[in-house]
């Protein structure tokens, strides 16, 4: 069995197969933690390749020229890119490991339904797809739209009330604004 994720604060990830909502839950839930004071990291699992730079831009222009990472910043952001070419897909501990955890309450993760870690499973019956929490120990919560047949006895969640989720979330997070640094142990330091 995989070891499961540590980390330095609190983790919760969203599993669930294409085209179930996962990025349009995280759209809806960040301004709503946000306003609660909880500083929020993002990490997402891309299946493909994918470019946060826009061709004709000179960042992009010279990482194609073979630069292996190419940083831009501004006042307002900056960004890393690092090319990885014939590397197998990252873990999860990898990713997490690249954020400025010190600077977050909360670090929320789509995808990387494979890895041992806190996950709410995002379920629609009508697409079909089987349950993953009968086969995933880390599914500690079910958000669906409908009702499930013979549905695990886990916390059930409707994926249409973004403020629910995030009752859900701040409540195993243990905190109703930034989380202290003993509730940052409740949730990810599985």
């Amino acid at each position: 069995m995989t070891r499961a994720i540590t980390s330095p604060v609190p983790l919760l990830g969203f599993a669930a197969f294409s085209g179930t909502g996962k990025t349009t839950l995280l759209r809806a839930l960040l301004p709503l933690l946000n306003s609660r004071g909880l500083r929020v990291g993002v990490i997402k699992h891309a299946h493909h390749t994918f470019d946060v730079d826009v061709p004709g831009k000179d960042s992009y222009e010279l990482r194609r020229a073979g630069a292996a990472q190419m940083l831009v910043g501004s006042r307002h952001r900056w960004a890393l890119v690092t090319e990885t070419p014939g590397l197998e897909e990252p873990r999860l501990t990898d990713l997490l490991a690249r954020l400025s955890t010190e600077t977050l309450d909360l670090v929320l993760v789509e995808g990387f339904k494979a890895e041992v870690f806190p996950k709410i499973e995002l379920h629609r019956p009508s697409l079909g797809h089987p349950l993953m929490c009968r086969t995933d120990p880390s599914i500690i919560a079910l958000a669906t739209d409908a009702p499930v047949q013979d549905a695990p006895s886990l916390p059930l969640l409707d994926l249409n009330d973004a403020a629910g989720v995030v009752a859900f979330i701040v409540g195993i997070a243990g905190a109703d604004t930034a989380p202290s640094a003993a509730a940052r142990q409740s949730v990810g330091r599985h």
